[in-house]
């Protein structure tokens, strides 16, 4: 009777003993928010590492649950490589989310300048059209021969004096006809413009999509069922 409670005491060191083994894997550490991307070059290199370190984390976390297996605490050790890898990978998609909103952010302003930039041009063109408009070349009336009778020369007159309005509302249909087509052409650069920055925002969220899915299938991944412990 007097054994029972060195045996318990033995029994207890054990047990101390078996867990510091199942906790002798190394500690993953939260990682810091990470800084402010500050250009499209650092950010795209920020989700290249990303992608990167996923890969790692799931390598380790691999590594960690094998070792799991040959331990006496099955299920704890399971349990503390699963709290690992899930700080590990909320530490990377933090870093993601800012690089992709730095990213968005600069498409934007990217497809902003530019339609600034046609709508500024156009103006400039149209304020320059306006202080310098083009000559108005006036047809000049064709001199009668001097053979003509008084009453010829009268009737020539009359028919150049009511061609000039005529002429002149020709003049005035073929600026305005001219206009519209700048302005027809400025707007076609505008929605060319438009639509090559929407092109690029298209494949940028369509490359995002995939690498989402890519990250979200390799982190769902179902872990092996833990053997019964002994």
């Amino acid at each position: 009777m007097n054994h029972h409670p060195t045996l318990r005491l033995l029994a207890g060191v054990c047990l101390a003993a078996l867990l510091g083994a199942c906790s002798t894997v190394d500690q993953t550490a939260t990682e810091a928010p990470a800084a402010p991307s500050t250009s499209v070059a650092q950010a795209e290199q920020r989700l290249a590492a990303v992608a990167a370190e996923r890969a790692a984390i799931e390598a380790r976390y691999a590594e960690r649950e094998a070792v799991c297996y040959d331990k006496f605490f099955v299920n704890r050790c399971l349990d503390q490589a699963n709290e690992r890898r899930r700080v590990a990978l909320l530490a990377q998609r933090a870093i993601e989310i800012e690089a992709e909103r730095y990213l968005r952010r600069s498409k934007v302003e990217e497809r902003d300048r530019a339609i600034a930039e046609a709508e500024a041009a156009y103006q400039k063109e149209e304020a320059a059209l306006a202080a310098n408009p083009p000559p108005v070349k006036q047809a000049e009336p064709t001199p009668p021969p001097r053979t003509r009778t008084a009453e010829s020369r009268s009737k020539q007159r009359a028919q150049e004096n009511k061609a000039r309005p005529e002429d002149d509302a020709a003049v005035r249909a073929a600026n305005v006809a001219a206009y519209e087509e700048r302005k027809r052409k400025s707007e076609e650069r505008q929605k060319e413009v438009a639509r090559r920055v929407a092109e690029r925002e298209a494949k940028a969220a369509r490359r995002a999509a995939a690498e989402a899915a890519k990250a979200n299938g390799t982190a769902t991944a179902p872990a092996p069922a833990p053997a019964p412990a002994q």
